[in-house]
């Protein structure tokens, strides 16, 4: 949360209002785009969003902790006085040019800020002497001489972990400041608003290649169409063409709202049905005793030679698996003798069945059914899909971002862009996906995504899969830790549909729900796993019935019906 603590003064704030009835609307511009980070988000991780090192902008500009970089902003500013062009003083032509735009500064902060309009002038010019040093190195500027008492701070080089420290601070949604002052001192600095932003646009794209998990997108904004440097790298990673994708039957509320966790929880049916089989009503500890069982009554079979490859027993097996259950079990007579013998599957299969007639879910089942919508997307692990045959590969050029993600059923072929993770990344990743729950009112396209990695990578074993297949570059220690990052940020703020993603997503479940070894799979764990203490039973009788049958054998010849030798070898 924001640490701007400054105790109210009323005259100043009856002052503000005043001017602000006086100034002209259009002149505002730009609008709010400086926001609090939501409670929800704030929670998860309060270390990602509040900066550690740095202060940039008045939200966190009180904090003591990091007053001691007050030092090098104020030797940045005079350093940034040397090079303006002569005649120009910094005071009166930089900081009262900048104190002419205060009002559409204020204009860009969601929150009421407490400042005259001298102070705020004086704040965000030294930051933005700050910002512009710090990151000349981008734009093969001069490099400046840092004291030694800033020295553990301040590294320009990027060799300490003060230079990280300091470059997750700056990319936190609060702490920004309007990118239209950074051009402003530009512009006093180079005398040329053309060349200003051509140096810092190279400024920006440099920062970019430096902390974005994306290669650069071939699509890069007008600076004047950005609103901060967070604003700038948000549409580099998500272009305008990726959100206005089929923008239809749009979710746009925030996740309290009954109406829209229902409606979101329709749509979402058809998007992210996955393979998620009915929960075992047994612990692990029951669930090994039976497999165990099950695999000494297999050893059983066959060292009698009972059970042959092409036998007529795998042939009735094969027969089984393929019946249509879904359609035997719908029948009324099966269905009540399966309730009786199979309680677990039924139930499950029941809830189905009901969610499809009638449509008139229970209030609580809606808001379960929402809020594992909003943790998780219900699609099978990279490790899973795997499995199933589906290959990975990365985008023709590992570019073109988010958009270029696409999921070939012919070929199984799943195309993701190539994603960089290192110690940055978190940051960066999670006040992206702040920024846009606070921004946009259409689809969360960037949050879908990291929902759609969270949900294809579960453990190291699959994000191994990915760094394997050249998809995603791990920076980090292991790959565990890249599971862990992924796994970590599943928190969303409201539901949404994003239209080309919720069709990959579909696609990939429909392949992987048609495959052979996937029905075999849930077979068992409906049937079985479900009913695990009768079929233990069973499983127990046959295996004393085969032992007896072993013993009896041993005594008298049983050849001529299972092949195999009495005496043993």
């Amino acid at each position: 949360m924001a640490k701007f603590q400054k105790p109210v003064d009323e005259k100043g704030w009856v002052i503000h209002i005043k001017e602000s009835f006086m100034v002209e609307e259009e002149e505002t511009g730009m609008g709010v785009s400086i926001f609090n980070v939501p409670k929800a988000l704030m929670a998860s991780d309060p270390l990602s969003y509040v900066p550690q090192q740095i202060a940039i902008g008045p939200y966190h500009y009180w904090r003591a902790e990091l007053y001691q970089m007050e030092r090098y902003k104020v030797n940045a500013a005079k350093r940034f006085s040397k090079r303006l062009p002569d005649g120009l003083k910094f005071e009166d032509d930089v900081v009262g040019s900048i104190k002419q735009q205060c009002v559409r500064i204020r204009a860009s902060y969601d929150k009421y800020l407490n400042l005259d309009d001298n102070t705020l002038a004086w704040m965000v010019s030294m930051d933005a002497c700050f910002l512009l040093e710090f990151l000349g190195v981008y734009a093969s500027c001069p490099r400046p001489e840092v004291g030694l008492r800033m020295s553990h701070l301040v590294d320009v080089l990027g060799r300490k972990s003060g230079h990280n420290a300091t470059l997750r601070d700056i990319v936190m949604l609060e702490n920004q400041i309007p990118l239209s002052v950074l051009r402003r001192m530009l512009e006093w600095e180079l005398s040329s608003q053309e060349f200003a932003d051509q140096v810092l646009l190279a400024m920006l794209m440099g920062l970019y290649k430096d902390l974005s998990p994306f290669p650069v997108s071939e699509l890069i904004p007008r600076l004047e169409d950005c609103a901060h440097l967070l604003d700038f790298f948000y549409q580099l990673m998500v272009p305008a063409a990726a959100s206005s994708l089929q923008v239809d039957n749009v979710v746009c509320c925030t996740s309290s709202s009954t109406s829209c966790v229902e409606q979101a929880a329709g749509d979402e049916d058809q998007t992210t049905s996955a393979s998620t089989a009915a929960p075992a009503a047994c612990d692990d500890d029951d669930k090994e005793r039976f497999l165990n069982l099950v695999q000494q009554v297999w050893n059983k079979l066959l060292s009698y030679n009972i059970i042959k490859s092409n036998g007529p027993i795998v042939r009735v097996v094969k027969v089984i698996v393929n019946m249509p259950w879904e359609k035997i079990t719908a029948l009324p007579g099966v269905k009540g003798s399966l309730k009786r013998f199979f309680p677990t599957a039924t139930t499950t299969t029941s809830v189905n069945t009901k969610k499809s007639d009638d449509g008139n879910d229970d209030d609580n089942a809606t808001s379960l059914s929402a809020s594992s919508l909003v943790e998780d997307i219900n699609i099978p692990t990279v490790y899973e899909l795997m499995k199933s045959g589906v290959e990975f590969l990365p985008t023709n050029g590992g570019g073109c971002g988010i958009p270029s993600i696409a999921f070939d059923s012919s070929t199984a072929t799943l195309r993701l862009p190539v994603v960089r993770i290192d110690v940055n990344s978190q940051v960066m990743l999670r006040n992206m996906v702040a920024y846009e729950s606070c921004i946009t009112c259409g689809p969360l396209v960037f949050a879908r995504y990291l929902e759609f990695m969270n949900g294809i990578i579960d453990c190291a074993e699959d994000s191994r899969a990915l760094r394997e297949k050249g998809i995603l570059f791990n920076h980090l220690k292991s790959d565990d830790e890249v599971a862990d990052l992924w796994n970590g940020m599943s928190k969303s703020i409201r539901l949404t549909k994003v239209p080309f993603l919720d069709k990959v997503i579909a696609d990939v479940n429909n392949y992987y729900n048609c495959r052979w070894r996937v029905k075999a799979g849930r077979f068992i764990m409906s049937y079985v796993y479900g009913s695990w203490k009768i079929l233990t039973l069973l499983a127990t009788v046959l295996l004393l019935l085969l032992s007896g049958l072993e013993a009896f054998c041993s005594v008298y010849s049983c050849p001529r019906f299972f092949h195999f030798n009495s005496t043993p070898s």
